[in-house]
């Protein structure tokens, strides 16, 4: 991971730090198996640049953009980069204080403190991601007010309060505009230094093709790209919504292709069919069959 932000153009006195980061909080044995190997890498020098910085001053982090970002990749390539475990904690309509810190659980015949995934990761020195954090409740933000600022303290109720270990951090996702999400309350966005996910660019995605797909032919990875980008346009013009911006759906359109799918079958399972009004996927078929040929096969967009 250091060498690829080294061909990304971090700064190398940042790379430093992140190593002398890496030697002064060495992950212990046990929670090794946490440190993810990303499948894809994140894309953007000056994101990289502002991210590493937050952490390394001791910040908490909040990636904020629309859908097609990256931002859960980012959080992903952090702690790998920083060679953190990682925890993932989604909010949902169920998670409760509880569900973040812990709960009683009745073993061996006496009742024990079971941790949750907040309490382990502050533990542990480990990078919490927080994910489409604008979905939690009341409760669950209460829970992360004195963990998030100048306190570092988890307090458990009924039994001790923990202080968090130097090396934790929480890095918090959120989009805009998906059905049951709110604004964040101001005293929660305090607690984060907040960094806007600009949309993957063009050059950008071509790298992400091909660093995922090698064998994959370069003018057929410019013609994805240049469908991706269509789609976003329309998007962006409220001609459909955006349902068909799926990045993860292009990828494992790719993959299927590689399966033995033609490109039709493929692009129709992983990007058209993601629109289920059929004026809507109509339109995005339109624009699929007019970037891409729909009889290409593997043979055709791989090199042997």
């Amino acid at each position: 991971m250091l060498d690829f932000l080294r061909q990304e153009g971090v700064d190398e006195a940042l790379i430093a730090r992140i190593e002398e980061f890496r030697s002064r909080y060495p992950a212990a044995e046990g929670d090794r198996s946490r440190i993810p190997a990303p499948k894809f890498r994140y894309y953007g020098a000056e994101i990289w640049k502002l991210a590493i910085t937050a952490i390394l001053s001791g910040e908490n982090l909040l990636l904020v953009g629309p859908k097609a970002t990256g931002k859960n990749v980012f959080a992903e390539n952090l702690s790998a980069v920083f060679g953190r475990p990682e925890w993932d904690v989604s909010f949902y309509l169920n998670t409760d204080a509880s569900s973040l810190i812990g709960t009683d659980t009745f073993k061996n015949g006496e009742v024990s403190f079971r941790k949750g995934p907040i309490y382990a990761c502050a533990e542990a020195g480990g990078f919490g991601v927080l994910d489409e954090i604008n979905m939690a409740k009341n409760e669950s933000l209460a829970v992360l007010h004195a963990t998030l600022d100048f306190r570092r303290i988890i307090d458990v109720p009924g039994y001790s309060r923990i202080d968090l270990a130097p090396a934790t951090r929480f890095i918090a996702t959120m989009n805009y505009g998906y059905a049951g999400t709110r604004e964040l309350n101001e005293a929660l966005a305090s607690r984060f230094m907040v960094i806007n996910m600009p949309v993957i660019a063009g050059p950008d995605l071509e790298k992400l093709l091909l660093q995922q797909y090698p064998t994959l032919r370069a003018d057929c990875a410019g013609q994805l790209t240049a469908l991706f980008e269509e789609i976003r346009r329309k998007c962006e013009s409220a001609e459909i919504s955006t349902k068909a911006l799926d990045l993860r759906g292009l990828l494992a359109a790719v993959n299927l292709v590689y399966n033995g799918l033609s490109m039709r079958e493929a692009l129709n399972i992983g990007i058209i069919n993601k629109s289920f009004d059929e004026f809507e996927r109509t339109l995005v078929e339109d624009v699929v069959s007019a970037r891409i040929d729909g009889r290409l096969t593997r043979e055709d967009i791989f090199a042997p």
